[in-house]
């Protein structure tokens, strides 16, 4: 996915996407120097476990080099605190990547701002 482009960097169909765990609630949409994950344009859960996705997501972004870690929350209008954690603790990984939020809702938009995490994770509008 590149932004304002509707397309993926990796020229695989959004169709390719597949589950990061056995849950299937968080999805892997591309993997390389940029890594975009996402929910399938469905919302999160507000259980969800961040904890349980950490290491996934840390030896899925080793494994392959990444740069830069994007969470695409098209569709999505909540996200629990424990997702908030998990973008800081991927951010403070050794030779972490930069973190990138694609496409949030106003509120939370509002959520990054009144945190200041608007200042450690990038913001991005992007066409899907």
């Amino acid at each position: 996915m590149t932004e304002n482009s509707g397309s993926r960097d990796d020229g695989v169909p959004a169709s390719a996407q597949y589950a990061l765990t056995e849950d299937g609630i968080l999805k892997v949409y591309s993997v390389g120097e940029t890594t975009v994950l996402g929910f399938g344009g469905q919302e999160v859960p507000s259980e969800f476990n961040a904890a349980h996705y950490r290491a996934a997501i840390t030896d899925l972004l080793v494994t392959n080099n990444c740069q830069t870690v994007a969470f695409d929350l098209t569709g999505v209008k909540f996200v629990p605190s424990g997702m908030l954690g998990l973008w800081i603790s991927l951010r403070q990984m050794e030779s972490g990547p930069v973190v990138q939020v694609f496409n949030p809702c106003g509120d939370v938009q509002e959520v990054l701002q009144v945190t200041k995490l608007n200042t450690m994770i990038e913001v991005r509008e992007v066409d899907v």
